[in-house]
């Protein structure tokens, strides 16, 4: 079967440094998303095409929402924090890598069980010195995979019981068996490698079917993909190279948000991607899951 191919359409030109992490808050109807280099959480509320943007003095890896009340918890440059959107104050949970000040944290995602899953990578070597943590609503921290270079996408199957990660220069998808009440991961197997040429792996959502859309940073592209046969099923065209991750959200679920970035580009590169750093949508004709948000 030939795959198909839709292409996204801008919906947000913020020209943002290095957009990543959309989650959709179905709570609000709105698009919580963030700004990693410009160090800046986002809301966008489709209906009124507005986007309001709460700035912080460190790198945000992730935002999502906490499941009580309206604040957050963030995957900040320097360990966990929780942000109050009213006052937008931050309060420090944790820092597992305190002693590693050229790491920063990446890309994170909650399970059904309201864990924050966030994970590390190296800013300055790219060298394996990152890896994967998991935040219990409690607070308690604990590490979950060691030995990571970037790590990235996050997901899970509908069934709950294996776990889809993205450590990004490995261009794979990695899948592991997980054990939904202790939170834990094993079994760890190649599901989707990413073709040479086409950037390497980077956000990803799993949609209701429980097929993989992977954002390929490099890639101009989301790549859908099914975790069972390792085949691609069609992609998205991005009008931006530097594709970073993606969402379901909308009212039916069928609408994928795709983050990108511009950080790196020369003048050239710019002209040939004008909308770099903008936030696109594009109506998928298959629906997502809504997120889990923080049980602490």
């Amino acid at each position: 079967m030939e795959p198909w191919q839709l292409t996204a359409e801008l919906i947000l030109d913020t020209k943002a440094a290095l957009g990543e992490g959309p989650v959709w808050d179905h709570r609000s109807g709105r698009l919580l998303w963030v700004d990693i280099e410009g160090m800046r959480v986002h809301h966008y509320d489709p209906v009124q095409r507005t986007d309001r943007s709460i700035q912080l003095d460190q790198r945000v890896g992730a935002a999502v929402p906490r499941a009580e009340g309206e604040g957050l918890v963030l995957a900040l440059e320097h360990g966990f924090h929780l942000l109050d959107i009213a006052t937008e104050r931050l309060t420090k949970l944790a820092d597992p890598e305190a002693g590693l000040p050229d790491n920063r944290f990446n890309d994170g995602k909650c399970d059904e069980a309201g864990r924050f899953w966030a994970g590390t990578m190296n800013r300055k070597s790219g060298g394996p010195t990152g890896a994967l943590y998991c935040l219990e609503p409690a607070g308690a921290v604990r590490k979950a995979i060691d030995g990571v270079s970037c790590s990235n996408g996050l997901g899970w199957s509908p069934d709950g019981r294996t776990m889809y990660y993205i450590d990004s220069p490995t261009k794979r998808v990695v899948a592991y068996d997980y054990e939904p009440t202790a939170g834990t991961v094993s079994n760890g197997r190649t599901v989707v490698t990413i073709p040479e040429g086409e950037g390497i792996p980077d956000g990803m959502a799993v949609d209701r079917e429980g097929m993989l859309w992977v954002a390929q940073w490099g890639g101009w592209r989301v790549s859908c993909w099914n975790p069972q046969s390792g085949e691609r099923l069609g992609s998205v065209r991005v009008p931006a190279a530097q594709t970073t991750s993606c969402a379901f959200g909308g009212p039916d679920w069928d609408e994928l948000y795709i983050t990108t970035a511009r950080t790196g580009l020369g003048g050239e590169q710019l002209a040939q991607q004008p909308h770099a750093g903008g936030l696109f949508r594009v109506k998928t004709g298959v629906k997502g899951r809504p997120a889990c948000f923080y049980g602490g």
